[in-house]
């Protein structure tokens, strides 16, 4: 074990060793009944391997759940655990409402990614609270908001609360990559267990705070669409020691390889990301900055201003469709003219942007006949979902209420999330996540992975007043 490794592993154990010894004054405040049943339930999940792994079962996790929910007094019937496979079970909850509108669909993955107990400073899978952090995988991404929605839905149901309307609580499997992912395998199997007015995803938008300052309510309405194109030159090969430069497959697909790393696809903002970049504005700390982003939510043709955001990946990836060479493969034998020369260009388009637009744009840039063009598997795009004015109304007013106050800004995530799936299906869906992360400390899918304490337990008012709020028609 390295030097790095020993510090990191003895900081921690001092720090659990310590977090009950300070003085009285310094003694966290009792937990109440709902934060330490919130944290059973966080304990539980996180303790439980959902890895898409040998080792890994989610339907473990939804049977956890599940049972929670029919001690507290769920029906049977408004408890589901069901999947393709006997260990993507995905769990499905009905709070049954007074029929005052359609329902609303509140949603998290239970599946976590792999974490190796040797890369990380302690277990994994235990739940450590250490220095105001609940660390173990999934904590952040999103076991932490699983928790806190199950705890909320259970809250309410005890306290005996009748929505409006019904409320639906989903947490399913293979949001991390697997081959089952459940909120897909629902809307095309199960869809009248799932189906609502709209859909709140806790694995999307960006409650963002740095160093522990909360800066903003960030709420996804969109994610750019992945789509891989296969590139392939063909050519007749022969012998390397009478090589032909202009039949060679490799030079080929390189050159138009090079053309396509100079370009960049037009500037568009959609409804999303031209109010980010407006209301995003006044929180930037660098004044140059600030003044692109007014610059560009104003005329989305100033250069000038498109130059300076395109610097920075996440802005530049918020202003156009992106295609970049990720693979190549060519040749069959060292002393052979290649006969064959591939390579993979993952695009993310924006929402939107139709596929055989951004086909007919590579085919001009790459600029070679000899270049065979073809989508790799089958693309389905999801649709922008329109900004919400009661939801961002709902959220100005928590923001003031819980927080003293924060703006609210629409969001457009470039990677992707469940929130495809539910778009797909036509349930416009928006990334709340309820629970504030570190700009600069997103260990998601990382080492020591963590959320704030104090974060964990504020994100549970804050779901609690929350879906009150919605179930108001």
């Amino acid at each position: 074990m390295s030097f790095r490794k020993i510090a990191a592993t003895f900081l921690l154990a001092l720090a659990l060793m310590n977090a009950g010894k300070g003085k009285a004054q310094d003694a966290p405040s009792p937990l109440t009944p709902n934060q330490q049943f919130a944290r059973d339930i966080l304990k539980e999940l996180i303790e439980i391997n959902t890895t898409d792994t040998p080792a890994g079962n989610v339907t473990a996790a939804a049977e956890a759940v599940a049972a929670r929910m029919r001690a507290a007094g769920f029906p049977t019937e408004d408890v589901k655990v069901l999947g393709p496979v006997p260990t993507k079970g995905n769990l499905v909850v009905r709070l049954r409402g007074k029929n005052g509108g359609k329902p609303l669909l509140f949603l998290a993955h239970l599946d976590v990614v792999q974490a190796l107990r040797e890369d990380w400073s302690m277990d994994p899978f235990k739940l450590n609270e250490a220095g105001g952090y609940f660390y173990g995988r999934g904590t952040l991404d999103i076991k932490g908001a699983a928790a806190g929605l199950a705890a909320t839905f259970i809250r309410l149901k005890k306290e005996g609360w009748t929505p409006p309307r019904d409320l639906i609580l989903a947490l399913t499997a293979d949001e991390e990559g697997g081959q089952y992912n459940g909120v897909q395998w629902l809307a095309e199997n199960h869809r009248d267990l799932i189906d609502a007015e709209y859909c709140i995803n806790t694995d999307a938008g960006n409650f963002e705070s740095m160093d522990g300052k909360r800066l903003l309510l960030g709420i996804q309405t969109s994610e750019k669409n992945y789509v891989d194109f296969h590139l392939e030159v063909k050519s007749s090969g022969g012998h390397s020691s009478r090589p032909v430069k202009a039949e060679n497959a490799i030079y080929h697909l390189a050159a138009g390889i090079n053309r396509l790393a100079d370009f960049d696809f037009p500037v568009h903002l959609t409804e999303t990301t031209h109010d980010f970049f407006e209301r995003a504005a006044p929180l930037q700390t660098d004044p140059e900055t600030a003044k692109n982003f007014r610059a560009v939510a104003h005329d989305p043709h100033d250069r000038e201003a498109v130059a300076f955001l395109s610097r920075t990946p996440y802005f530049n990836a918020l202003l156009h469709t992106t295609c970049v060479a990720t693979r190549l493969e060519a040749g069959h034998a060292n002393n052979a003219l290649p006969q064959t020369a591939r390579a993979n260009v993952n695009c993310r388009m924006l929402p939107g942007e139709p596929l055989q637009q951004v086909q007919d744009q590579l085919k001009r840039v790459l600029a070679d006949d000899r270049i065979a063009i073809t989508v790799d598997g089958n693309f389905v795009p999801a649709p922008a979902s329109p900004i919400n004015p009661i939801i961002v109304r709902k959220l100005e007013e928590l923001g003031g209420k819980l927080y003293g106050g924060l703006p609210v800004v629409p969001v457009m995530d470039a990677g992707a999330s469940d929130s495809k799936y539910t778009r797909i299906a036509g349930i416009p869906t928006y990334g709340v996540p309820g629970i504030f992360a570190d700009e600069g400390d997103d260990r998601a899918h990382g080492r020591d992975e963590r959320i704030r304490v104090k974060d964990f337990y504020d994100g549970l008012e804050f779901y609690y007043q929350f879906m009150q709020s919605l179930a108001r028609p």
